[in-house]
């Protein structure tokens, strides 16, 4: 359940954040990818576990999020500002952190509008809806976080419309690490019958992420094959508690409810898997532990800075350094930079896998899974 917000080199080429395993599917097959840690929490076993949070929008009536930011700006601008964001005496020596994250803002939206446009280009009337989650749902969006956008399509995509669907994102995405203001793209196509009605594990039709880009480029077409991955559970609960179309009817009409009891199987099912990288993503996966142990306890599906300020908390007084390190790399206060934590990051990732394996044991039926709210 890592909300990822970079490009994370894992066991199968899959991400960390979560955003779950390897991403190989291809029209008409299907495999099972190896876990990787994706988007958030895991869904919920009945209706009701899925609570929608107060004054999240309920009516059947379709959404069209206006991108008056987006037709405001121009490519030549959004150019401009990349310039402005990695050489700030372009404009006086004089740039704020709000004005950096001003253009960083804009800059998304233009790319989000892209990433429309061309779903409907290759799609047509087959796209159903456009959805928003992980760190812009969550409210924790940071200068290095993806756009996260899950697409609803009918039906399968062939295998022409995944080649044609990739190929324009290339020319979307920036690059892992981003150069400028411009950001990396994750893109999530699901084919509506592979998760309606509910099963798990779920499968998706299409992923684009900057860590599969060497395979696309290669012409690896393993990398288009249907993947059924457990962890797309978090990412199609947060779709559905953030209730956040960027177009399309609100996601309940078009995605039944995720079981709870699914969700933490997820997440724990996880761990060991994503722990084989954690050497080399200490940052990223401690805070996934610490969101993980966070939502079991809770039902809260928080950002990656609060569920860190929750656990440390509870954390013996030798790992709460540690856990505060984590927080201020997530936020780009610090370089990140473990040389000389190595055992004790990795001591501190033990002792809360072991309080989440004691929680899951004294979990109570009945936890509801709900998005943090402020």
């Amino acid at each position: 359940m890592v909300d990822r917000d970079e490009p994370v080199a894992s066991r199968s080429e899959w991400h960390g954040d979560g955003t779950a395993g390897e991403d190989d599917r291809g029209f008409g097959l299907v495999e099972t990818a190896p876990a990787r840690p994706m988007g958030e929490a895991r869904p919920g076993r009945h209706h009701p576990s899925l609570a929608r949070p107060e004054g999240a929008r309920g009516s059947s009536r379709t959404h069209l999020r206006s991108f008056r930011l987006a037709e405001a700006i121009s490519l030549d601008a959004l150019d401009s500002g990349a310039a402005a964001c990695s050489n700030p005496e372009a404009v006086g020596g004089e740039l704020h952190v709000a004005d950096d994250m001003a253009v960083w803002q804009s800059v998304a939206a233009v790319q989000t509008e892209r990433v429309l446009r061309l779903v409907r280009e290759v799609f047509g009337y087959d796209v159903l809806g456009a959805y928003e989650h992980g760190s812009a749902v969550l409210g924790g969006v940071q200068p290095t976080s993806d756009v996260d956008i899950l697409v609803i399509t009918k039906r399968p995509a062939s295998l022409l419309e995944k080649r044609q669907l990739v190929e324009g994102l290339m020319t979307i995405s920036a690059r892992w690490p981003p150069p400028g203001p411009e950001r990396c793209v994750e893109v999530t196509v699901v084919a509506q019958p592979q998760v309606r009605p509910w099963r798990y594990p779920p499968s998706f039709d299409l992923q684009y992420g900057e860590w599969l880009r060497k395979r696309f480029e290669n012409g690896d077409d393993s990398a288009l094959q249907a993947t059924v991955n457990p962890d797309l559970t978090t990412l199609l609960t947060i779709v559905l508690l953030g209730d956040q179309p960027l177009f399309g009817p609100p996601p309940s009409e078009l995605l039944d409810p995720v079981l709870t009891d699914d969700c933490v199987e997820a997440m724990v099912s996880d761990i060991d898997v994503f722990m084989n990288g954690f050497e080399g993503d200490t940052r990223n996966l401690l805070l996934t532990l610490a969101r993980i142990w966070q939502t079991v306890v809770t039902g809260i599906i928080d950002r990656k800075d609060r569920a860190a300020m929750w656990v440390q908390e509870r954390l013996p007084s030798d790992y709460q350094q540690l856990m505060e390190r984590a927080r201020a790399m997530y936020l780009g206060l610090q370089p990140d930079e473990w040389t000389g934590w190595p055992s004790e990051a990795r001591a501190c990732a033990d002792y809360m896998i072991s309080q989440i394996q004691r929680e899951v044991t004294r979990r109570q039926p009945g936890l509801v899974l709900r998005l943090a709210t402020g």
